[in-house]
């Protein structure tokens, strides 16, 4: 019987085993810089690399690599990151976007960014997984209205979906593993957005600017009817998030959205069944802490 054979290596690469899964990510990296480290350090783990083969493979010390995957240190250069993430085969498009949001948030200037990303030479583009751009085409509207129901804000609403829409692209592979696509997807989207939102003394996100922005209020000529109109739906709406997670999401999405009542069970990643009996509670809970406007356009 022949011996049996090793493992075929990459040419000039070390003896491949498995390594240690890199050490807890610093305390003082953002939020931001999280959203991007953490996907990068689970395809480490599962890629079964050590630090001394992603270094020969990446161009870079291992110290180098431990503070990036640590997140240790100064905020890390585009080259040295978009060296490892090719290595490890993550898309580059989603995670650069990420990169420059979290540089950004590190204080890093518009001519900083610029200058390490021309460091780079653009490759070709990643290829898109056709259901994940088929998911972003039904989702980003939907999306994009309720995070400007919370965030008042067209740009700060597109952005955090986009951000959304980009960490499911790192981690489609496990998204789609998942029981409920869907609902994983809305409830990362949900976090980003309240994370983001407004708070009210007791803890609640603040919807109460929305009512300046409903069209009913809008099309009314009379000041004082006017104020009137914006006083009274900002007092509903604050009621509405005193109301359990699910039924705010439905009552959000149906009535200062407007998103189409067939609609909501596939955003929110429900059955019909339970979505229509949100409402329905929803609906009867509301009417108790406060009678429903005429209008909530």
């Amino acid at each position: 019987m022949k011996p049996p054979q090793a493992s075929a290596q990459p040419a000039g690469d070390p003896p491949h085993r498995l390594g240690r899964p890199p050490g807890p990510i610093s305390e003082t990296a953002s939020e931001a810089h999280r959203t991007w480290l953490e996907p990068v350090r689970t395809r480490l783990v599962a890629s079964g690399l050590t630090l001394d083969t992603l270094g020969h493979r990446s161009n870079y010390s291992k110290a180098r690599l431990s503070e990036l995957l640590r997140g240790k240190g100064y905020y890390p250069g585009w080259a040295i990151t978009h060296s490892v993430i090719r290595v490890l085969d993550i898309p580059v498009r989603p995670l650069r976007r990420l990169w420059m949001t979290a540089a950004e948030e590190a204080d890093k200037g518009p001519d900083w960014i610029k200058s390490r990303i021309s460091d780079v030479p653009m490759l070709v583009p990643d290829d898109q997984p056709v259901a994940h751009l088929g998911f972003t085409q039904t989702m980003c509207k939907p999306y994009t209205a309720y995070a400007r129901a919370f965030l008042q804000s067209e740009q700060r609403a597109w952005k955090v979906v986009v951000e959304t829409f980009d960490i499911l692209w790192l981690t489609w592979d496990e998204a789609t593993a998942m029981p409920n696509t869907p609902r994983h997807a809305w409830q990362l989207l949900r976090r980003k957005v309240l994370a983001l939102a407004p708070r009210r003394p007791d803890g609640r996100p603040d919807l109460r600017a929305a009512a300046f922005s409903t069209i009913a209020q809008a099309q009314t000529c009379d000041l004082t009817e006017r104020l009137h109109r914006i006083d009274v739906l900002a007092q509903f709406f604050d009621t509405i998030t005193r109301l359990p997670p699910d039924q705010m999401d439905v009552t959000v999405l149906r009535y200062l959205c407007g998103v189409p009542d067939d609609a909501v069970p596939g955003v929110l990643g429900l059955q019909p069944a339970i979505t229509h009996s949100l409402d329905r509670h929803a609906r009867g809970a509301l009417t108790q802490l406060r009678p429903i406007p005429e209008s909530q356009e």
